[in-house]
Parts: C-alpha cells; sequence; structure tokens
C-alpha cells in the first residue's frame, strides 16, 4: 500500500474508533508522542503500549470522534490536521483541533507524533 492509499485508511480507522483497525495500520514497533501533559506530551513505544492508549481514549471518553480537515504526503511523511470531539459529563460538547506528523514504513504507521492547538 502506498503511503497516500495508508494515511487514508488509517484516518478512517480513526474516524470510526476501530482500535482493531488502527492497530493493524501501524508497525509492531510504532511510536505514539501524545499532545499531553505539557511542555513534550508522553511517549508510547511498540504495539502493546500505543494499543492501550487508543483503547483508553475509545472506550473512555464519551462520543468520541475524530474528522480529518486535510492531509498530505511526501514520501514516506504524512501531515494530517484533525479535529478530535467529544461530549462533556454535563452533556455539552468539546473539541480541539490538532496535526499529526506521521512517518510510514512497508504501508504502515511507524510513528505518530501529536500535537494540539492549546
Amino acid at each position: 500500500m502506498d503511503t497516500a492509499a495508508a494515511l487514508s485508511a488509517f484516518s478512517a480507522a480513526f474516524g470510526s474508533g476501530d482500535v482493531d483497525a488502527i492497530m493493524a495500520l501501524m508497525t509492531d514497533d510504532c511510536v505514539f508522542e501524545a499532545t499531553g501533559p505539557a511542555p513534550d506530551g508522553v511517549r508510547r513505544t511498540g504495539s502493546d503500549a500505543v494499543r492501550a492508549v487508543w483503547v483508553e481514549l475509545f472506550g473512555g471518553t464519551p462520543d468520541a470522534l475524530f474528522t480529518e480537515e486535510e492531509s498530505f504526503v511526501a514520501g514516506d511523511r504524512a501531515v494530517l490536521r484533525w479535529r478530535f470531539g467529544w461530549t462533556n459529563e454535563d452533556g455539552t460538547p468539546g473539541h480541539v483541533r490538532g496535526v499529526d506528523v506521521l512517518r510510514f514504513r512497508d504501508g504502515l504507521v511507524a510513528e505518530k507524533l501529536s500535537y494540539v492547538k492549546g
């Protein structure tokens, strides 16, 4: 799978909140850097550690929804602008906007570095 197709599949998996589909598109030695805590976020390495983040995110955030705003590919790299929405405990909606800088290897995400407006 070329990088553009891999990015499209990865974005769709995130949009659906399907952790198995997300992980199927990541390498076994994948790296994820979260947006927090400030200033550098937390770095997770390996599919088990990264899977745990997605399980917590999608399982513990009411109405979690990622929406792609824009993306582009350059070789084995990609940038994905996104909006993440949820429902707060009081029933009001919340959201943040951010960017992922991704690196692909053999059609899979090897690195996902996330940054958020904040």
